[in-house]
């Protein structure tokens, strides 16, 4: 990557993140109930069976109602667990959760190595910003670039999401979710 263009990424992730911070409690709760409405109901469309999500951060919309939604409704989870050489594990989640790899929440359990990323129905991505044509632009380390690059075959659907923000109101806020189904 030309290091003006790297530079340009940074600087924007770092504003992101800063933006992210910004956010009041309600705002937080909007967005995670915007992503928890348009994650449940995109698996409901698609009956997605094995669903493939990220534990959030304290800078993103919670991840945790969605992930307690696919639960109680008998989805089978897997999520992410960081590995040095820049590729991801995958566990089945019971919803037990430990600090991981870069201090990032990952779940505990037994993991099942990268390939098993190929069997899911549904990916949900974390993503530092999404635009209008649905390319994503990740947090930088390229972790889940690389699953997606490596997959055999893509599943039914794929999804970002990223939480836009602005310090003056959150009048129009909303979830960005762009997706891969059809």
């Amino acid at each position: 990557m030309p290091s003006e263009v790297g530079n340009e990424k940074r600087a924007l992730r770092a504003q992101l993140r800063e933006r992210r911070r910004q956010m009041t409690s309600t705002e937080r709760d909007e967005a995670a109930h915007g992503l928890t409405s348009r994650l449940t109901e995109l698996v409901a469309n698609h009956d997605a069976s094995r669903v493939a999500c990220y534990l959030s951060t304290v800078d993103e919309p919670t991840t945790r109602p969605f992930l307690q939604w696919l639960h109680a409704n008998d989805r089978q989870v897997l999520l992410p667990v960081s590995r040095n050489d820049g590729l991801l594990d995958w566990v089945v989640s019971d919803g037990t959760e430990t600090e991981g790899l870069f201090g990032l929440p990952e779940p505990v359990g037994e993991l099942l190595g990268p390939i098993a990323i190929n069997d899911v129905d549904l990916i949900v991505v974390p993503a530092a910003a999404v635009d209008q044509g649905g390319m994503r632009m990740g947090w930088g380390r390229g972790y889940f670039d690389k699953t997606l690059g490596s997959m055999e075959a893509c599943p039914r659907s794929t999804l970002w999401c990223s939480t836009p923000s602005s310090s003056t109101s959150s009048r129009g806020r909303s979830t960005t979710c762009r997706s891969t189904a059809s």
